[in-house]
């Protein structure tokens, strides 16, 4: 190339051949590009290809120069600031690539790159709102069939019934459209369907997969459903492609804490900070990996670290309340009050903030503010969680009248003879926890979290359908076979296989909803431990009223709900002492509190263990804990929280209609217990 002037046919050549050898041969890209600047200085194409090769051969300080200098000479071009965003973010520097790949999406709305890379940085940071209308609005600009263009846009402007109808008689004539399988996994996920979208992404993976964009989608999905090990081969794979996307690696952390790998998740949020310092939501997670491993000085600097950056992030102040042995300052308190006085806070930040300060006025002594402040969260609560009694006694009336003595008679022999899990359950907030922590606390036990296996699997049966609704679980139960008893069992102990980081040979799943599928366990699982942690209805229920549950618990957040709850579960285990008798070890936490050598000798004595004295001295267990009682089982036996609930009486009386007689008869049970719940069908 020499000469004064450079004819225009061989300069797009020579700008071609130059993008041609980016990905394979970036130096090759520089040398033509630099050669191209030498013949005609200050070509912008020119210079945005010597930035990307340079980018692309690992000197980001020169590639950032060069974008900059670009970016500031021509400010309105789309494709220089996305380059500029993408070199940031290779460059650690997440919130300015944040910052660009907005210019470039403002500057040209249809760049479906950028509107990708802005996804994953916003990912990343935490903005998980953001993400998502970032990733629709990539899907809209991505899409070049016209036919996708109505679709993508209504799943843009969040009109999810349009977009799937659309999608569907689409997918009628081109069932292998890649583009639209993809497009209706996000609606199936935008309205919580998530089995529909798992399917829609497997078909999309199988049909296309080097579709980056769909496996990333199907690998939140699986993480969603608590199908982490499921997850990770996706993420691994995504970043081995992309090593430093910060969605790809967000994911990840999330994924590792589904699996029990605290210290390596908080190492990646740690990673992650470093590029978006000012990003409350990640700190927010950082808090809870922190949290989890017993880290609380440094869990708490972290949620002070997101309120610092936004003080509205209700989240944040509840996962301070959620210590349990975390005091609010009368400075915090105040803040709280300002926040709730605000007009403009998401229904989910209000929850949040009423939770909070119930709590810091429960500290302080105010328990009719204190319980105003619960009962506002809970009805904001309430109302995003539908919830019927009705059908909750109806599935335990079912539940009784299937799993007699007979029944289990007619199946002696099914499932898997494995005795390793111990099945701690009941309701919430009953000292389940206390219980997780003295068996793992066991040289031959190991504590895990709480597993969503069972509750799966019970789910996945019901979904077969039945004769009327809310039988499909029943009639499916019903109709398996000894070997489909014994493949479910095998799936169980193979789906948890990866939460057992020790050789000892029981571990524990305190997963408290477990209550319900007592039946469907000891089919599966017939050697399996089950534990029934109980507590007082009072102290039991209304600590659950008081606590802001993540996920699972909707029967959690109205005073009756948790009173006809308590009854049924009553009933039921009722049940099953006598269909299974002695199947079930029942601890009063009442009596541990009381009584605390015997009944740790009783526990471990029903698991088959010998006695251990460690097990007197759990709370030097180091060992991770997810739940709310984390930091409570740190700390010796107290009795203080045993007639909490007293200070709160005078409030309470929904509640205590409701319990009835299960109240009254406390710990005994009573005999209209049964009666009762079939006069409510």
């Amino acid at each position: 190339m020499s000469g004064e002037s450079q004819p225009l046919g061989s300069l797009e050549v020579a700008l071609k051949h130059a993008a041609r050898l980016l990905h394979a041969q970036p130096a090759l890209a520089a040398e033509q590009a630099t050669e191209i600047l030498r013949v005609v200085p200050g070509h912008p194409g020119a210079l945005l290809l010597l930035a990307v090769a340079r980018r692309a051969g690992g000197d980001l300080p020169a590639a950032l120069t060069g974008l900059e200098d670009l970016c500031r000479r021509q400010p309105g071009w789309a494709e220089a600031q996305f380059e500029l965003g993408v070199t940031l973010g290779s460059a650690g520097q997440g919130e300015a690539a944040i910052a660009a790949l907005r210019r470039a999406v403002a500057l040209k709305p249809d760049l479906p790159d950028a509107w990708r890379a802005l996804a994953d940085h916003l990912a990343g940071a935490g903005d998980a709102a953001g993400a998502d209308e970032a990733y629709a609005r990539h899907i809209k600009a991505a899409t070049r069939d016209p036919r996708l263009l109505a679709p993508a846009a209504a799943l843009v402007e969040n009109r999810i019934p349009e977009a799937e109808a659309l999608l569907r008689a689409h997918l009628l004539s081109h069932p292998t459209d890649v583009a639209a399988l993809r497009m209706l996994a996000e609606v199936a996920a935008r309205l919580r369907r998530w089995r529909d979208a798992q399917t829609l992404l497997e078909r999309c993976l199988e049909l296309a997969p080097g579709f980056d964009a769909a496996r990333h989608n199907y690998a939140l999905v699986l993480n969603r459903q608590g199908k982490a090990v499921a997850a990770l081969p996706h993420v691994e794979q995504l970043l081995e492609r992309e090593p430093r996307n910060p969605g790809y690696r967000n994911l990840k952390a999330a994924v590792l804490v589904n699996l029990g790998e605290y210290a390596e998740s908080a190492r990646i949020y740690e990673g992650v900070l470093a590029e978006f310092p000012h990003q409350p939501k990640v700190w927010m997670s950082y808090g809870h990996s922190l949290k989890t491993t017993g880290r609380v000085a440094e869990a708490i600097a972290a949620y002070r670290g997101a309120l610092e950056r936004e003080p509205t992030l209700g989240e944040a102040w509840w996962s301070l309340a959620n210590l349990k042995t975390f005091s609010f300052s009368a400075a915090d308190v105040a803040v709280l009050r300002a926040a709730l006085a605000r007009t403009d806070l998401s229904d989910e930040d209000r929850l949040h903030f009423e939770f909070t300060l119930g709590k810091a006025l429960e500290d302080q002594g105010s328990w009719e503010e204190s319980f105003s402040h619960y009962a506002a969260g809970n009805a904001l609560r309430r109302e995003s969680l539908p919830y019927s009694a009705a059908e909750n006694a109806a599935f335990v009336r079912r539940s009784c009248a299937l799993f007699t003595r007979e029944f289990f008679a007619a199946r002696a022999g099914s499932g898997v003879a494995a005795r390793d899990p111990i099945f701690i359950l009941g309701l919430p907030r009953a000292g389940s926890t206390l219980l997780e922590q003295i068996l793992a606390s066991h040289s031959r036990v190991e504590g895990t979290m709480e597993l969503p296996d069972v509750p799966q699997i019970a789910h996945e049966l019901a979904e077969r359908g039945g004769t009327e609704p809310g039988a499909g679980f029943f009639e499916a139960v019903a109709a398996l076979s000894s070997a489909q008893l014994r493949a479910l069992g095998e799936r169980y102990l193979d789906s948890t296989r990866h939460l057992r980081k020790s050789a000892a040979p029981f571990f524990i799943d305190k997963m408290p909803n477990n209550c319900l599928y007592v039946g469907l366990i000891h089919l599966i699982l017939p050697n399996a431990t089950l534990i029934d942690a109980r507590r007082h209805p009072m102290g039991c229920c209304f600590s659950c009223f008081k606590q802001h549950f993540a996920r699972g618990q909707s029967f959690a957040y109205a005073l009756e709900d948790l009173g006809l709850y308590y009854r049924d579960y009553v009933a039921l285990m009722h049940h099953f002492d006598a269909a299974l008798p002695g199947k079930v070890h029942r601890v009063f936490y009442e009596d541990m509190v009381a009584h605390t050598e015997h009944e740790v000798r009783r526990l471990l004595g029903a698991c088959g263990l010998e006695f251990e004295e460690s097990c007197l001295k759990f709370y030097d267990n180091e060992r991770a804990v997810r739940t709310a009682s984390s930091e409570q089982v740190r700390q010796p036996i107290f009795t203080t929280g045993l007639e909490q609930w007293r200070h709160y009486e005078p409030w309470l009386k929904p509640l205590e209609a409701a319990l009835g007689s299960v109240l009254t008869a406390y710990p005994k049970v009573p005999t209209d217990v049964t009666i009762e719940m079939q006069k409510r069908l």
